[in-house]
């Protein structure tokens, strides 16, 4: 029996030696998308920052491919110390696990939630050249050729899509969703005029509207967007409970120490409230959310229901 205390005493001190020093060694963030998108923005922002701070590199890793998943299921099986962080969207936590079988990961029981760092309402826009000048418009046109509007995303299962799939659950028709492998090819066609219309991440699409490109027609947050304050929502345009953000957030593999987590809370916030970091999203159309672990985890529940309601309604599968 003291043999056993005596181990257990020296577990105890190993443990608290552990996060007091946290952290000793590098840091490794990964980013289950390529390089480039809002997501990846984000764990770069804060990687300088913290390797400043802390004094010991914070890395990012992109593992890309079945739509989140791949990092999603590497940073579950990683080792729950600290030095493993994912840094998503709201896919691979929310809304992926409803359309895809055979996971290899529970995005509600496999993650310690560290914080939801910043948000970004959709808007939904259509070529500077079409017909559509309102969001009532589309309703209209909607309704009166069901299955003919196309509708742009960056992905199956991405925010974009989705919320294409509640709009039409909304007013009652359908258009046609048509997928591409990133934002960066939907917007082309969508300028292009390949595509009728689609809603994009505010951010993704501020420069082509600021440069008389894309039209935006609504916003799908509860109040206008700083960024675009003379963009309606689109509530105040005619169709309620069509709310969406799209955020990304920080998790570690479940069972963070509870002094780690706190500390890896703690730095993240730090970083992303950081003025030259804060200034770098809020003057894209991103929100500084940075909520505490608490919040993150019942945020998350919610956005979960919320999405596995409007994929089970709408018999949406990507498989």
């Amino acid at each position: 029996m003291k043999r056993f205390l005596t181990a257990f005493s020296f577990g105890l001190a190993a443990l608290a030696a552990h996060a007091q020093g946290w952290p000793d060694k590098a840091v490794t963030m990964v980013v289950p998308f390529p390089p480039g998108g809002s997501t990846d923005q984000v764990a770069r922002a804060v990687g300088p920052y913290l390797t400043d701070k802390l004094k010991h590199s914070f890395l990012v890793d992109n593992k890309a491919g079945a739509t989140g998943t791949i990092g999603a299921t590497f940073v579950k099986r990683a080792p729950a110390d600290g030095y493993t962080f994912l840094v998503t969207s709201l896919g691979p936590l929310v809304i992926v696990p409803h359309l895809l079988k055979g996971l290899q990961f529970d995005p509600l029981k496999d993650f310690d939630t560290i914080t939801v760092a910043v948000q970004s309402p959709n808007v939904l826009v259509v070529p500077t050249n079409s017909p559509h000048k309102s969001l009532a418009d589309v309703v209209a046109y909607n309704k009166a050729n069901p299955g003919k509007m196309t509708f742009a995303s960056a992905g199956n299962g991405s925010s974009d899509h989705l919320t294409a799939e509640l709009f039409w659950q909304q007013v009652g028709t359908k258009g046609i969703h048509v997928p591409y492998k990133g934002g960066a090819p939907a917007h082309t066609d969508l300028m292009g005029g390949q595509v009728d219309a689609s809603f994009q991440n505010v951010n993704s699409v501020l420069q082509y509207i600021k440069g008389g490109k894309m039209r935006p027609l609504a916003v799908t947050s509860a109040k206008r967007s700083a960024v675009l304050p003379d963009v309606p929502t689109m509530a105040e345009a005619g169709v309620p409970n069509v709310e969406v953000t799209s955020w990304q957030a920080i998790v570690a593999p479940k069972g963070l120490p509870a002094d780690v987590r706190t500390k890896a809370h703690a730095a993240f916030v730090e970083a992303l409230n950081s003025p030259k970091i804060k200034d770098q999203f809020t003057s894209i159309g991103f929100e500084m959310v940075t909520n505490t672990p608490a919040e993150f985890e019942a945020f998350q529940q919610k956005e979960y229901a919320k999405w596995k309601k409007v994929i089970e309604t709408g018999k949406i599968s990507i498989e």
